[in-house]
């Protein structure tokens, strides 16, 4: 009944743009943050980007701060990661997650409980 669906990766040149999408069933999405993560092959998994409940506080981790936006379309239960000027360290596989039910967010794993799958991203060198 709870899915969240990750959607948008592929490869993409150095500098070149994605957007990722998370769809949401179940749950209606806005009740709560929604974090974007991501695990390259042979390291640990890493937040990148969250939206809190009601999408009125962003945050995003210093390495994609500038490049990615996080935003939600409550119509369509669905959060996005816009990703712009991409850089080869950004390849790794994305995940979104489902977090508390707060109108502020962070990226501690800890607090996600539910998650997607995840989509492929490769940025050429």
């Amino acid at each position: 009944q709870l899915q969240l669906v990750e959607s948008g990766g592929g490869l993409v040149q150095p500098g070149g743009s994605l957007r990722l999408s998370c769809e949401v069933s179940g749950f209606n999405s806005d009740y709560y943050a929604i974090g974007w993560f991501r695990q390259a092959p042979g390291k640990e998994r890493e937040g990148v980007s969250c939206i809190s409940a009601g999408g009125h506080f962003t945050y995003d981790t210093d390495s994609v701060k500038g490049r990615f936006t996080i935003s939600r379309d409550n119509a369509n239960n669905t959060v996005y990661l816009q990703m712009d000027s991409l850089k080869a360290e950004d390849t790794a596989a994305y995940y979104c997650a489902q977090g508390p039910r707060t109108t502020w967010c962070t990226t501690d794993q800890a607090e996600y409980t539910e998650w997607g799958q995840g989509t492929q991203v490769t940025v050429s060198s």
